[in-house]
């Protein structure tokens, strides 16, 4: 009998199999496949929390095989996600398909390589029911706060909203920043710079200082022209030079928070894209002649750890590509903080050998580029620090006036050492006021001459608005939800309509502020920063195994419940007025004046008639229409609902046909392409067809034959064996069987 490894992806399946020998059987799951109902609240309150999962709909069949895979196996590996969630899904399987400890066995895979996938299996181990129970417990928390919070805002404020732990307070980050802007009152002030020239005749600029006494504040412009009156006649000399050293160390391995962060930054990436990016590297890509391998390691962690393994193989790729001096003569070692889960180690790659320019002829653009992002963090982590030569400079002014002092800093790199790789970029706000001047080489007591004043007034600036790199730094900081929980944190609170985008920042719509004051002013301890923080280290505990998950339910439910009492008695309607913000020009359909209406993916055109008239444009970011090329019509074709011109359209999952009489004729058609190529079961032509976003090759004989193949076919059944025909994985490769058991394989 073989042994049965279930993933989660089936991406993640393909991979491993290649690793594994032909007495595994690799399937997956795709995700959970018991969970809570979606029609009622599934806990028995009163049961002392007893949750009534149930198998998700339209996944019987998948269970079926499932069942019939786990009897006729001998030993089942159960090799979900490393996570509490991948271990709540590893429990739910067990469960459901029957499975005691003698049979099932757990299995973690931080990175998918042939080495860490053998050794996993080699030394398994059993579910670990404390972080089952963490799971849980995060579970049942939020659905109880959903369901019990979601029908009071419908009654209270409008159909269709939601509330949630996490999501409630990451909205109340965004609108008590608004209201930080709103309110914030800005100061006057004023600069006097100075542009300078010394005997080698290079200019610079300095910033004045003050005087001997110390720093002088310039707050209005009679203080600025007290200045200026104060220089007139001067002469002016290097009073100070000092001259120094500085150093610059690299930024850990990347954790999930800081990845996302820093591929919004870097890439310009949503953290929902960058998870998705993520996932696909972890669950391997193939690498032509090197099969299916995972790219990095596990992407959902707090850890900066990285293994002794890792350190080694860096070290050794630094001093080869780099020399000796590009490598610490100390190890670096990055401390995670206190409140991290250490599971497991920091994002990197899985083979610090593979380049980002070795695997760029695998990958997609935006593979390529997190990938790169992730190699060159990991690697710069390891180098040495960049030495800089540094020169504090002052100038004084000597007038019959008054003595003044002009202040500036330079720098220059001495050793690039880690900035040879890479190097962090910061936010708006986390940016130095205090730039660093270009400054020639001077000597003390040099006299210099003044080639201009240039006084300036200034005003101080509100703080920025978030942006998703910002939100998910607060979050963080703040103990807010764990690196799983950013993403769909976001990813909610936009659809539901609570915030918007708005360029790469986050405002808040009149909806989430009115929610926002509802959970502020009646479940102001649920939305607590505190609170919420003291609720995750809870679930640390109960992932330790040093707290019952049911006595955290309990606790959590015993205030809760009385809050929803207090505010379904106090809480009156509430009128939630939009604000309508009219276009400047009018709908072709019925001549209205279009209005900018809100959805999953932003800002849109819309006729205010709906739904009378659907009419909607597209808006790019700066609020411009983005005009829609005209629809190419396919010659010789009628459509034959309504006998209307057919046109060539392009959707999520590519082109396809459909009538111009959309959306009164519905009548749409996939485009099938002939690739030259005929079906080496049935003769027929072999066409390109899609599951999903991933283009495969199927015969146009279907369903009376059934070929299809991930890689492109020759047409030609293998000479080798009877199971297998000849494809090509890439351009210009040599065809190879399609059977990997194949006799001609096993000889290579």
């Amino acid at each position: 009998m073989a042994n049965l490894v279930i993933v989660e992806s089936p991406t993640k399946a393909s991979t491993i199999k290649g690793y594994l020998g032909s007495n595994y059987k690799v399937v997956a799951s795709k995700g959970h496949i018991r969970d809570l109902p979606k029609s009622s609240l599934g806990i028995d309150i009163e049961d002392d929390f007893k949750a009534k999962y149930i198998n998700i709909r339209g996944k019987a069949e998948l269970i079926n095989e499932l069942k019939k895979e786990a009897k006729n196996a001998s030993k089942v590996y159960l090799a979900t996600d490393p996570d509490r969630e991948g271990e709540a899904i590893s429990w739910h399987l067990a469960t459901v398909l029957g499975l005691d400890d003698k049979k099932a066995f757990r299995v973690y895979f931080n990175e998918i390589t042939k080495n860490a996938v053998k050794e996993a299996i080699h030394n398994p181990s059993s579910i670990n029911p404390d972080l089952v129970d963490a799971q849980q417990a995060r579970r049942l928390i939020d659905r109880i706060v959903g369901y019990k919070l979601s029908p009071l805002l419908w009654r209270k404020v409008k159909n269709g909203l939601s509330a949630g732990r996490v999501q409630s307070v990451a909205t109340k980050l965004v609108v008590e920043r608004e209201n930080e802007i709103k309110n914030f009152v800005s100061v006057e002030s004023w600069t006097v710079d100075g542009v300078f020239k010394g005997e080698a005749g290079k200019k610079f600029k300095l910033r004045f200082f003050g005087d001997k006494n110390g720093k002088i504040a310039l707050d209005t412009k009679a203080d600025a022209d007290r200045i200026l009156d104060g220089l007139e006649g001067a002469e002016y000399a290097v009073s100070s030079l000092k001259k120094g050293s500085k150093k610059r160390t690299p930024a850990p391995p990347f954790t999930t928070s800081q990845l996302q962060q820093e591929a919004n930054r870097k890439l310009n990436f949503q953290s929902k894209k960058t998870m998705s990016v993520a996932q696909e590297l972890y669950e391997g890509v193939h690498l032509g002649k090197s099969g299916d391998h995972g790219l990095i390691t596990y992407m959902r962690t707090d850890s900066v750890r990285v293994s002794t393994e890792a350190a080694d193989a860096a070290e050794a790729f630094i001093k080869n590509n780099y020399g000796d001096k590009y490598y610490p003569k100390n190890r670096r070692v990055f401390k995670t903080k206190g409140n991290a889960q250490d599971a497991h180690e920091a994002i990197r790659p899985s083979d610090v050998n593979l380049t980002p320019e070795m695997a760029k002829p695998y990958l997609t653009n935006d593979q390529y580029k997190l990938y790169r992002l992730i190699w060159c963090r990991f690697v710069a982590s390891q180098m040495e620090t960049a030495l800089y030569d540094t020169v504090s400079l002052e100038v004084t002014s000597k007038s019959p006036k008054a003595e003044y002092i002009f202040k500036g800093k330079g720098e220059t790199r001495k050793f690039d050492g880690f900035m040879a790789l890479y190097n962090v970029t910061p936010d708006e706000e986390d940016k130095d006021e205090e730039e660093t001047v270009a400054l020639p080489v001077l000597k003390e007591g040099e006299k210099l001459s003044i080639l201009d004043i240039i006084p300036k007034q200034n005003f101080s600036q509100p703080p920025f608005r978030y942006t998703e790199a910002t939100l998910i730094k607060v979050l963080e900081e703040k103990g807010i939800g764990r690196p799983s929980t950013y993403t769909p944190t976001i990813t909610t609170i936009l659809s539901r309509g609570y915030i918007e985008r708005e360029g790469k920042f986050f405002k808040p719509t009149a909806l989430g502020e009115v929610i926002t004051d509802i959970m502020d002013k009646f479940f102001g301890t649920i939305v607590d920063y505190r609170f919420t923080a003291g609720l995750e280290e809870k679930l640390d505990r109960v992932a330790e195994g040093s707290l019952e998950y049911k006595k955290v339910l309990r606790d959590f439910y015993g205030e809760f419940a009385t809050l929803l009492e207090k505010a379904e008695s106090d809480t009156e309607k509430v009128d939630v007025k939009e604000t309508v913000e009219e276009l400047d020009f009018l709908c072709e359909k019925c001549g209205a004046k279009m209005v900018v209406k809100r959805g999953r993916f932003g800002r849109f055109a819309a006729c205010p008639n709906y739904p009378e008239c659907k009419n909607t444009k597209q808006l790019d970011q700066s609020g411009n229409v983005v005009e829609k090329k005209p629809d190419v019509v396919v010659e010789g074709m009628v459509c034959p609902d309504c006998g209307g011109k057919v046109v060539q359209r392009k959707g999520r999952y590519g082109e396809f046909y459909a009538c111009e009489n959309y959306p009164e004729c519905r009548y749409t058609k996939q485009i099938v392409r002939e690739v030259g190529v005929k079906c080496p079961k049935c003769g027929g032509n072999v066409i390109t067809k899609r599951a999903g976003k991933k283009v495969f090759y199927g015969c146009d004989n279907y369903p009376k034959c059934d070929f299809s193949a991930w890689y492109l076919p020759t047409g030609e059944k293998c000479p080798h064996c009877d199971e297998g025909y000849m494809v090509v994985k890439k351009t210009g490769e040599v065809p190879v069987c399609s059977n990997k058991n194949c006799p001609s394989k096993k000889k290579s």
